[in-house]
């Protein structure tokens, strides 16, 4: 099971791509709408909207994570927490494995994955997205195994990101696209230049969105590298791409 979190005023569905392909080797996703960071429509069809005068924290984000991983251990248990009480589906109980649990997360998202497993020893392995890892009380260090996937946020540029890099105790991997932008591994990368085509964006404009990455190189390191990490973590699969530089993946460095 792999839970996601997603980055500030963002929403569940940001990193669509991954998360299929995560669904499709087999891993049950849950992606979550933080209440006050974000556009959430409930059941029964009930909208809520940002909060603008509320600061809503990567603690915040991480307070929410523990809570659905509460409600997850419900379902696992058999019981619905939900207001209805009804049946549960038959067989998702079973199929939910608590185990092997890890959680990823874009941005803030990112930084709010390294909270929830300084809290909670549930999530084994823990994936960020270009997290800045900026949190008070601050993020702390991890024996359990923490991949970068860094951008604009790596270390050389975002001291508290180099921080946190400097205390993992576990297996840990920085790697980071040639050209990427913030977004680099998200559906943005996708997404956007498609809405520039129908909007008449300029090229420049486009690249100060997404980078220099190209799109559907994108859409395949957000498919293979997460896969690859919570296959060798969760699944005790090796993994060869993490090894090393991969002649499939040249616009990925691997850093020290």
């Amino acid at each position: 099971m792999i839970l996601f979190s997603h980055g500030a005023g963002g929403h569940r569905s940001e990193t669509t791509i991954v998360v299929q392909e995560l669904a499709s080797h087999g891993y049950v996703v849950v992606t979550v709408d933080h209440t006050d960071d974000a556009y959430t429509e409930f059941p029964g069809g009930r909208v809520a909207v940002p909060d603008e005068d509320a600061s809503f924290t990567p603690w915040d984000s991480a307070a929410d994570m523990v809570f659905v991983l509460d409600r997850i251990a419900d379902l696992a248990a058999g019981r619905n927490p939900g207001a209805g009480h009804r049946p549960l589906p038959a067989g998702l109980a079973a199929a939910l494995d608590l185990d092997r649990i890890g959680m990823f997360g874009w941005s803030k998202g990112a930084t709010s994955t390294a909270l929830v497993m300084n809290e909670d020893r549930r999530v084994r392995a823990g994936l960020s997205f270009d997290g800045p890892m900026q949190a008070q009380p601050p993020v702390a260090g991890l024996r359990r195994p923490f991949m970068l996937m860094t951008a604009e946020f790596g270390r050389a540029a975002e001291q508290s990101v180099e921080e946190f890099w400097s205390q993992l105790r576990g297996w840990r991997l920085n790697v980071q696209a040639d050209g990427a932008l913030h977004g680099a591994y998200c559906d943005h990368q996708w997404l956007i230049p498609q809405l520039a085509r129908i909007t008449g964006m300029s090229d420049e404009e486009l690249a100060s969105w997404i980078g220099t990455l190209d799109p559907g190189r994108a859409v395949r390191i957000q498919q293979a590298y997460p896969l690859a990490f919570f296959d060798l973590h969760l699944r005790h699969r090796r993994q060869r791409l993490l090894e090393g530089p991969s002649p499939a993946f040249p616009e990925m460095r691997y850093l020290p």
